[in-house]
């Protein structure tokens, strides 16, 4: 079906008309979304319950009962830039978020490699998610069944890849027909995550009560420990380089609530709704994350042997451990479909921040004319999402195919794109807002000190994992003439940003010249 394509004089211009400092509409589905809906979008782009099956016992590992403090210090610096992000969506409610918003506080360069970082940690994100995803379908699959022989047909690589190809097909079909079949999708798939983590928490609570999991195999003859109010003191972690180890994984946790953000041109009240939805969705997320940390580790400790939360051998997957000790063998089943529940929304949703961020780089005209085009029926952009989802499709088939190392490593290198434009954007919002930062105590702290303070952690966050990159036993342990190959990929893929971006200043010198985006436009006259 023919796509409208939203640049001016580009034929068809609905809502494509310049509002003040050059920002346009794309013509996108207006008021598609509301505030439940874009909460919840928020929630399940970031996976809340494949996060905790798979960063539970690493986290553990790391920083011992102290796995709650560092989630709360991880959760501190998302909420500051959350802050920013709804001041700047305020002013500008774009759905190109960080890339539209850093061009406008500092210029057409710095704003195209933040929204490089933003897309290229997605296409990871999702080609991970889809692997995940197909992983737990084996595996539920092999559950229900009984049958050993089903579950290893994940282990078969012809298998795997052409089952995670069709769900990255069926997530990208979901996401190409508009947000309203996106959030009935969701509403179903983030429920079902949120009542099985409540009715896990319940049992492990009960569990801890009848004296933990030591009956399963803690490990030495190790009892659960009783709840203590220093589990939630980050100070008490024993090291600082075990801090920022957990406090890494902890940041990873919360990527992906700016998602309701990157929807705002669908969203009802598009100025306001998005903002406060980015604001529920973390708070969901910190209460679950808590409440499911703190009962996991009353239930089954943090001890290195057995059910132990912080044993080498299932630490990766703490749920798969789990679920039959807490929740017993029937209920048990109902946590592996969370986690895949939690593995497909997260997919199905990912694919919202990637393709309108490409289509507003389109729109704006730094990246190829075709990505502005926006289907007529649907009004989602039509093209960007099917080229998000065959890159992904792409990427993963290539780098099962050449190296799961390389796949691992990929995997490791996402912090430092999370922690590039998320620490860009609240920087942003401060140097947008520069005139206005001493109008009032509140325009001062959430438009100033708030962004500030969280970009400053996550530019702490992102230098201390370029330095540990270096080593090639970060990661996989592989090594590209010395050097550690997550180094390698994390700093290349920034690099391949920047000559991409060259040769689109070649092509289309009109947005790095800044006009059609302009820098200096005053937010005051924008609010007005």
């Amino acid at each position: 079906m023919t796509q409208v394509d939203v640049r001016p004089g580009a034929g068809d211009t609905v809502g494509a008309a310049p509002t003040g400092g050059g920002v346009r509409g794309k013509g996108l589905g207006g008021n598609s979304v509301g505030l439940l809906g874009s909460a919840v979008i928020g929630i399940s782009t970031v996976a809340p319950v494949y996060c905790l099956t798979s960063t539970l016992g690493s986290t553990a590992g790391e920083v011992g009962p102290q796995m709650p403090a560092v989630f709360l210090a991880g959760f501190l610096p998302m909420l500051l830039v959350a802050f920013a992000y709804r001041e700047l969506n305020k002013v500008m409610p774009d759905c190109g978020t960080s890339f539209t918003w850093t061009v406008k506080a500092f210029g057409p360069r710095v704003g195209w490699m933040c929204g490089w970082g933003l897309v290229i940690a997605t296409i990871i994100v999702l080609s991970n998610l889809a692997g995940v995803a197909t992983s737990y379908f084996w595996l539920l699959a092999g559950e229900i069944t009984g049958k050993d022989s089903v579950a290893a047909l994940d282990g078969n690589k012809a298998v795997h890849i052409v089952t995670c190809l069709a769900l990255i097909a069926a997530a990208t079909a979901i996401s190409y027909r508009g947000m309203t079949a996106t959030k009935g999708v969701q509403y179903a798939l983030v429920g079902l995550q949120l009542a099985v983590l409540a009715v896990f928490v319940v049992m492990a609570v009960q569990k801890a009560g009848d004296g933990g999991l030591a009956g399963g195999g803690l490990g030495d003859g190790v009892s659960a420990p009783d709840f203590s109010w220093s589990w939630l003191n980050p100070f008490a972690v024993q090291s600082f380089g075990a801090f920022t180890a957990g406090l890494s994984l902890s940041i990873f946790m919360f990527w992906g609530w700016d998602a309701c953000l990157t929807a705002n041109e669908e969203t009802t009240g598009s100025e306001k709704t998005p903002g406060r939805a980015a604001l529920i969705a973390m708070a969901v997320l910190i209460g679950s994350y808590l409440a499911t940390g703190i009962a996991a580790q009353m239930a089954a400790g943090t001890g290195s042997k057995g059910l132990g939360l912080a044993n080498p051998d299932t630490s990766d997957n703490v749920f798969a451990v789990l679920a039959g000790p807490v929740m017993g063998p029937t209920l048990g089943i109902l946590l592996f479909v969370a986690v895949l529940a939690s593995a497909a929304a997260s997919l199905q949703t990912t694919f919202i921040p990637v393709a309108r961020t490409v289509l507003a780089m389109s729109a704006y005209e730094a990246l190829p004319a075709s990505y502005a085009k926006v289907h007529p029926r649907f009004r989602t952009p039509g093209r960007a999402t099917v080229t998000a989802g065959v890159a992904t499709g792409v990427f993963y088939t290539v780098m099962s195919l050449v190296s799961e190392h390389v796949l691992v490593d990929t995997i490791y290198a996402l912090g430092l794109m999370i922690c590039f434009y998320y620490a860009l954007t609240a920087f942003a919002c401060a140097w947008y807002f520069r005139r206005e930062l001493f109008v009032s105590v509140r325009d001062f702290t959430f438009k100033g000190l708030f962004p500030v303070l969280g970009g400053t952690l996550l530019t702490a966050v992102f230098a201390k994992t370029l330095y540990d990159m270096w080593d090639p036993a970060y990661g996989s342990g592989s090594a590209v003439f010395g050097v550690g190959s997550v180094f390698v990929i994390g700093v290349g893929l920034l690099l391949l940003g920047v000559l991409i971006m060259l040769a689109m200043g070649r092509r289309s010198p009109a947005f790095f010249r800044g006009e059609v985006l302009t820098k200096e436009t005053p937010a005051l006259e924008l609010a007005d």
